[in-house]
């Protein structure tokens, strides 16, 4: 690529595609046209290195996969972040009442000793034993979906119990292995 024109003539031949391309994997239209501006932008810094139109297409659409990468791990870190954060509020406005935390986790394993056993079982070797789905079906001899069903119903009924305590809620189910005994 030598001129503007060329650049223009590659722009319109590709920008299309390549919106496509990005869109698929971000499955969100505007994330997907930041990324391809970016990798025009990127091509147009770099155009003096790409000699044919093969390398130009390689060049745009790696350029895309990677900033999709890019973007993806960030918006994981963010998310973590956020939560660490949400739980840490909870916890710090909770943490002054000790009298507020205790009848709680009183009532929930009062819950969770009303679960049908196999649910509380399973429950608690997620929970407590840090046991996964897999691990758990293996181990009672029962499917994945058993266990995700019995998960959903144990969850549901602690939620039905916590409605008015949102904030304990998700406090207490991030320390629900600690707090069962």
């Amino acid at each position: 690529m030598q001129k503007e024109e060329d650049f223009e003539q590659i722009f319109k031949q590709l920008y299309g595609p390549l919106l496509a391309y990005t869109k698929t994997l971000t499955n969100n239209h505007d994330q997907a046209k930041d990324i391809v501006q970016n990798c025009f932008i990127k091509l147009w810094q770099k155009h003096p290195d790409l000699v044919e139109n093969k390398s130009v297409k390689n060049f745009l659409y790696t350029t895309a996969y990677n900033n999709f990468i890019d973007l993806y791990r960030k918006d994981k870190r963010n998310h973590k972040i956020f939560d660490e954060l949400k739980y840490k509020t909870a916890k710090e406005s909770l943490n002054d009442d000790v009298n507020y935390i205790e009848p709680r986790i009183k009532k929930l394993n009062m819950v969770i000793n009303q679960l049908p056993p196999k649910c509380k079982e399973i429950l608690l070797l997620n929970k407590k034993n840090g046991l996964k789905y897999k691990e758990i079906a293996l181990k009672l001899n029962i499917s994945e979906k058993t266990v995700e069903s019995q998960m959903r119903i144990a969850f549901k009924k602690i939620r039905q119990e916590f409605k008015k305590d949102q904030k304990l809620f998700y406090v207490i189910i991030r320390k629900i292995s600690t707090n069962l005994g």
